[in-house]
């Protein structure tokens, strides 16, 4: 039953989409197509740059010793609302919209994760050091630093 109603929805969709667009071109004309050239841009670019942020957000979460976890998602929300905005189309506008309104996680540093009660990973080792350099705080910690050189 299920399935039969999860086909049903996604036969629909389509249908809706050329309704309305039928509809909106009796009525704009061209501007309609003016309007669907600009969103498939803005969508291809949002795609784009969202391609180009990610690695640097992932690499700065990974840095403050954080699991990427939350802004690959959230990279993926950004690239999906694309897609469905190069996708011509209102009702897969209004989709990518409400995809780009909701509001993605921004990775933590370091000061900011400690901070936060809900703290589920322990931040790197070198990322702790030099933190703890830069500000004279030690953590705590019963790490002893040093070299050994191992005989055999």
């Amino acid at each position: 039953m299920h399935v039969l109603l999860f086909l049903l929805i996604l036969l629909a969709f389509p249908v809706l989409e050329i309704w309305i667009l039928i509809e909106l071109a009796d009525n704009y004309g061209w501007a309609l197509l003016g309007y669907l050239i600009v969103v498939a841009i803005l969508g291809w670019r949002l795609i784009q740059d969202e391609r180009q942020l990610v690695f640097s957000r992932v690499a700065q979460t990974m840095a403050a010793g954080g699991t990427p976890a939350k802004v690959v998602f959230g990279s993926a929300k950004n690239i999906i609302a694309g897609i469905l905005l190069i996708i011509p189309g209102v009702v897969s506008d209004a989709f990518a919209v409400l995809l780009l309104l909701i509001p993605s996680p921004k990775p933590l540093n370091f000061e900011q994760a400690q901070e936060t009660p809900d703290f589920e990973y322990e931040a790197s080792y070198e990322y702790k050091r030099e933190y703890e350099r830069k500000t004279g705080q030690s953590s705590g910690s019963d790490v002893i630093e040093g070299e050994y050189k191992r005989e055999d």
